[in-house]
């Protein structure tokens, strides 16, 4: 890394955890009304690792699985680092980490308005287990 773009790779990592976090918390969200939370969590990191360019790059998969690829949190941003650590700045990819927080935005609105509705749910079912 040189100096000036590790300021960039730390910009794409911060808001890359921010993407991960809120799809993580969607998922989470979802497993309110599972009884296994965790075979969820799984099958996520499963497709992390399958579309997000983690072990393959994305421009080598087929062209269904780029789609998506693109929609989920982490390929922008991983893709963002790796072209940081090659020394480019923010101008290019700077595009790369906007897009990584769209979709970090939009999953975090998801996750916070499918918790809201399950919150009233159960309180409407009286199925709320608070322990």
């Amino acid at each position: 890394f040189e100096a000036s773009t590790l300021g960039v790779a730390g910009l794409a990592l911060l808001v890359t955890v921010f993407s991960c976090t809120a799809i993580g918390a969607l998922q989470g969200a979802i497993s309110l009304r599972l009884r296994d939370g965790l075979f969820g969590a799984n099958l996520l990191m499963l497709a992390f690792l399958l579309f997000c360019g983690v072990n393959i790059p994305v421009a080598t998969l087929p062209a269904w699985m780029q789609v998506i690829s693109n929609l989920l949190p982490f390929t922008h941003g991983l893709e963002a680092v790796r072209q940081a650590a090659a020394g480019a700045g923010f101008e290019q990819v700077g595009g790369l980490i906007g897009l990584e927080a769209i979709i970090g935005i939009a999953y975090a609105v998801v996750a916070f308005a499918l918790f809201s509705y399950l919150e009233r749910s159960a309180r409407a079912n009286a199925t709320l287990d608070v322990r």
